[in-house]
């Protein structure tokens, strides 16, 4: 039987619900004085710099994607809720600033509401595997269980959002399926969470 809490839509897994002996449900806390990760893409186009760093009683992830030319910076609560999204192309000034207050409830930093982005919990960018891992990060998904989950999948180059259903099944501790907008996605995560690999599109360097 599905059930809905917070917005997120569970599901039991194909032919198991419970407990994987040895496999944990939830991933290591990083380290306090953060982290840092790139990717490339599998044809070496493609290259991004992360720093996951602790501030203001919270996280904050600041990416440079190379290909887009574009920055990110999402700012995130202890337990990886979204609390801010930016967006920087060509200008000092971010061209996207998003800001929600938890709940699901979204609106401009300029304090304009956004209700047609409203009952969504994370943000998603096609340019970086890094937002595959804000839900995987968040959800206690136990193994061969898995959740839907409704992100804003923002077009860096038109600046479109659009609210979209994604799919997480955990296969193992360190390997999931991710369906979203047609297409499912065989990601495989380090001890934090963090994605390593998205296979065909991304690769930890």
């Amino acid at each position: 039987m599905n059930g809905v809490t917070n917005g997120v839509v569970t599901r039991p897994g194909l032919g198991h619900t419970g407990r994987v002996t040895g496999q944990r449900d939830h991933y290591r806390a990083f380290p306090a004085d953060g982290v840092e990760a790139r990717w490339t893409t599998w044809d070496g186009e493609h290259a991004e710099q992360l720093t996951l760093r602790w501030e203001n009683e919270g996280w904050t992830a600041s990416g440079r994607v190379s290909r887009e030319q574009v920055e990110y910076v999402i700012r995130l609560s202890p337990l990886w809720h979204v609390r801010q999204f930016l967006l920087f192309r060509d200008l000092p000034e971010p061209d996207l600033w998003l800001g929600t207050d938890g709940g699901g409830r979204w609106g401009e930093m300029n304090g304009a509401h956004r209700p047609e982005l409203d009952g969504a919990r994370d943000v998603a960018l096609e340019v970086t595997p890094f937002t595959l891992s804000l839900p995987i990060r968040r959800l206690p998904v136990r193994a061969a269980d898995a959740v839907e989950v409704t992100v804003l999948h923002i077009d860096v180059e038109t600046l479109a959002i659009v609210p979209t259903a994604v799919g997480y099944h955990r296969l193992t501790e360190h390997a999931w399926q991710i369906t979203q907008r047609g297409t499912t996605l065989d990601v495989t995560v380090d001890e934090f969470g963090l994605v390593t690999d998205v296979d065909g599109a991304f690769r930890r360097t």
